[in-house]
């Protein structure tokens, strides 16, 4: 059955959701640890884990072990936490996002400021590989990296394939990752922003699905000139279906349209005495959009034509 979409407001936009159905209905759609080309059902997948990676891990684990995945290690610094969790067939890494609500119970506003200095600090910095990535994901990183590569190679294993994902800053931590440990059966990003140069991109190798919804603004940042995506564009439409590497123009008028649809229901909620405006490009990148519309397109395997 297909789920709705979430009706999205300032005071639900930014995760983690702690009301919201994680793994709904899993065990119809099994992960594929083998895959070697794109998979919806890793996609979806990966989102959930993606989204939930928001959370502490108070509210994660067992959700996680619901889900199947009974191994759990959290690695956390100043810029980014992340979840390494497991099973016997597979493991996953997943890096939170930008942070941009108080964690509960706190009013300590330290760890928003410690992203959004990360996600600004856009200065280009050699990797010592002959390749140049954003300075501020490249530092974040840096900060769990020592004690996550050690866990790496004692999880990772020949029976055990490990997958890499993330959204937003998530999603740029898990590409430095991934190009780092080399050893990554498939990346898939959700709101990706660019990460490095272009001999970054050149020599990426690892197989990676970058997923985009709609107008989501963040997977234009930041501006393109020296840095660039990696990986093969999986674009989500405005109703939610996919189309792989589809035309610029068919993507920007797909989005011009979306827009419109904004501007005509937030007229809509003023005549009735609400008024709230979230440009498109930001509502777009709310993860539950990418869970919603992944998890309906299984439900509706297809896709159509941009239009």
């Amino acid at each position: 059955m297909k789920r709705d979409l979430p009706k999205i407001s300032w005071q639900n936009i930014a995760p983690p959701y702690y009301d919201y159905n994680y793994f709904y209905e899993c065990e119809r759609y099994p992960f594929n640890p083998y895959a070697e080309s794109f998979d919806v059902v890793n996609a979806w997948w990966l989102a959930e884990i993606a989204s939930l990676s928001y959370a502490d891990e108070a509210f994660a684990r067992p959700r996680f072990a619901r889900a199947g995945f009974p191994e759990l290690w959290s690695f956390s610094g100043d810029s980014t936490d992340c979840f390494l969790i497991a099973n016997t067939q597979l493991a996953i890494l997943a890096f939170r996002g930008t942070e941009s609500r108080l964690r509960p119970g706190s009013r300590d506003i330290r760890n928003i400021w410690m992203d959004v200095k990360t996600d600004l600090n856009v200065l280009p910095v050699d990797t010592g590989r002959g390749m140049k990535v954003h300075q501020g994901f490249q530092r974040a990183l840096d900060e769990v990296w020592p004690e996550l590569s050690e866990c790496l190679k004692q999880v990772h294993c020949p029976s055990r394939r490990l997958w890499m994902t993330g959204h937003s800053l998530g999603a740029a931590l898990a590409t430095l990752a991934a190009e780092r440990y080399k050893k990554v059966q498939g990346l898939y990003t959700f709101g990706s922003p660019r990460v490095g140069d272009k001999r970054f991109r050149e020599h990426f190798q690892i197989a990676a699905y970058r997923i985009v919804y709609n107008n989501d603004i963040v997977t234009e940042l930041p501006l393109p000139g020296f840095y660039f995506h990696v990986g093969e564009l999986c674009f989500l439409d405005r109703h939610g279906k996919m189309h792989h590497a589809p035309k610029v123009l068919d993507r920007y008028r797909n989005g011009i349209q979306a827009e419109l649809r904004n501007i005509r229901q937030t007229l809509n909620n003023l005549s009735s005495g609400e008024f709230y405006f979230i440009p498109r490009g930001i509502q777009d990148h709310v993860p539950l959009f990418y869970t919603l519309h992944l998890w309906n397109a299984l439900e509706g395997n297809g896709s159509d034509p941009l239009g």
